[in-house]
């Protein structure tokens, strides 16, 4: 049985489609979470740097070429911006790999054996006896 679908049709099942909707998901907690880190990184990291390096602005750095201003600081800024965001995506997910190795590295507690078990050695010790 051949039903032709329409592009409507076609459109829903694409989006209901499971790896569909969790890339949607990791798409706006990605969102959120750049928004986070990168507010730690202006908000916090950025002007403790600032401080340590005697309170230098390189976005106000410029050059004139002709009737052209270029905004070499601006650039320079985005640049230490980018570096200093995947240093701290970096060390979280390193701190979150080394979590997760911790848990699968912590051995499984062997399961107590059941009453059957613990009977049969019970006995056969008793017949060692």
């Amino acid at each position: 049985m051949s039903e032709k679908k329409g592009f409507f049709g076609e459109f829903k099942e694409f989006i209901s489609r499971g790896n569909v909707m969790d890339m949607a998901v990791g798409i706006i907690i990605g969102g959120a979470f750049t928004a986070i880190v990168s507010s730690l990184v202006e908000d916090i990291i950025s002007p403790v740097i600032g401080m340590i390096c005697g309170g230098i602005d390189f976005s106000a750095m410029a050059i004139t070429v002709g009737s052209a201003e270029l905004l070499i600081g601006k650039f320079i800024m985005a640049i230490i911006n980018f570096l200093l965001v995947a240093l701290v995506l970096f060390c979280i997910i390193r701190a979150m790999n080394k979590l997760k190795k911790k848990e699968e590295e912590a051995p499984a507690e062997e399961p107590a054996p059941d009453e059957q078990t613990v009977l049969l050695t019970e006995i056969r010790d008793l017949l060692k006896k």
